[in-house]
C-alpha cells in the first residue's frame, strides 16, 4: 500500500488563499465583458436600488465606523479593493476542501466552490446583511452576471490550486471511483 502522506491542513488553506486571490484577480477581468452584456436598463436599475456603488465599499465603509475609524472618501476604494479580494481570499480553502477532501476533480471542485460563493455570500449575506438592496429588487441580468462571474472565480481557482499543488507536489491522489477497489 503506496499510499502518499497528506499535507497537512495548514498547506490546502494556504493553497486556497492564494489561489482565492488570483481567482479574484481574474473575476475583475470578466467583470468588464460581463458588465458590458448586461442590458442598459438592467444597469439603471441596479444603481436604483443599490446602498452604495458596491457592496464592497458599503461592506467597508460599516465596517471602518464599526471599528470607530470612518474611511475617508478618498481612501475607500483601497479598503472595499482590499474587502473584495480579502473574502475572495478567504473562500480559496473551499475549493481545496471540495477537491481533497470531498474528492471532486478539479473544474467540479472550481464550479462547485464558485456556485457556493455566487449563493451563499452575493445572494444570501449580502443582502441579509444590507450590503446590498434585496435579491428581488435587482434584475434577472444582474443575478446571472454575479453567478456567471463567480464561476469565473472557480474556474480561475481550480487552475490556480491546481499550479500550486502541483509546483509544490502536494497535488491531491487521482479521484477513484467508489467501490472495492478504492477500499483496497
Amino acid at each position: 500500500m503506496n499510499q502518499r502522506a497528506q499535507p497537512p491542513l495548514l498547506a490546502d488553506v494556504a493553497v486556497g488563499l492564494l489561489a482565492g486571490f488570483v481567482a479574484t484577480k481574474a473575476t475583475d477581468l470578466a467583470q468588464g465583458p460581463l458588465r458590458l452584456a448586461t442590458p442598459e436598463g438592467a444597469k439603471r436599475r441596479e444603481a436604483r436600488v443599490s446602498p452604495g456603488p458596491s457592496s464592497s465599499q458599503v461592506a467597508a465603509r460599516r465596517l471602518a465606523e464599526r471599528l470607530g475609524r470612518p474611511v475617508e472618501d478618498r481612501r475607500l476604494r483601497p479598503v472595499a479593493k482590499a474587502v473584495h479580494h480579502g473574502l475572495g481570499m478567504a473562500w480559496g480553502p473551499a475549493y481545496c476542501l471540495l477537491r481533497r477532501r470531498g474528492g471532486l476533480r478539479p473544474l467540479a471542485a472550481g464550479l462547485a466552490a464558485g456556485a457556493a460563493l455566487s449563493l451563499v455570500v452575493d445572494e444570501g449575506l449580502t443582502p441579509a446583511l444590507g450590503l446590498s438592496a434585496p435579491n428581488r429588487a435587482y434584475p434577472v441580468a444582474t443575478h446571472v452576471r454575479g453567478f456567471l462571474a463567480h464561476l469565473v472565480w472557480g474556474a480561475a481557482a481550480a487552475l490556480a490550486a491546481e499550479a500550486i499543488y502541483h509546483a509544490t507536489g502536494t497535488a491531491p491522489g487521482p479521484v477513484r471511483p467508489p467501490g472495492p477497489a478504492a477500499a483496497a
